[in-house]
């Protein structure tokens, strides 16, 4: 059974940019793209769904690259 989780990290812009340009380049290569985040790699494959949300409010905005896949075996 998978542990759930729901966090946010915030990493330094350099790092920022890294881990999206490996993104991009392995979406561009059509692969499988593997992410280290807050200490745990996770395995993204090659079939998931991409999306861009916008959110905004009175006081701030929001934009999120969001990225989905059903875990293997669901």
């Amino acid at each position: 059974m998978t542990r759930k989780r729901d966090i946010t990290k915030t990493y330094p812009k350099r790092a920022f940019i890294g881990k999206i340009r490996r993104l991009a380049d392995g979406l561009e290569a059509g692969e499988q793209f593997v992410i280290q985040i807050a200490g745990e790699r996770i395995r993204v494959p090659k079939g998931a769904k991409l999306s861009v949300e916008h959110e905004r409010t009175t006081d701030s905005e929001e934009i999120e690259f969001q990225i989905t896949w059903k875990p293997a075996g669901a």
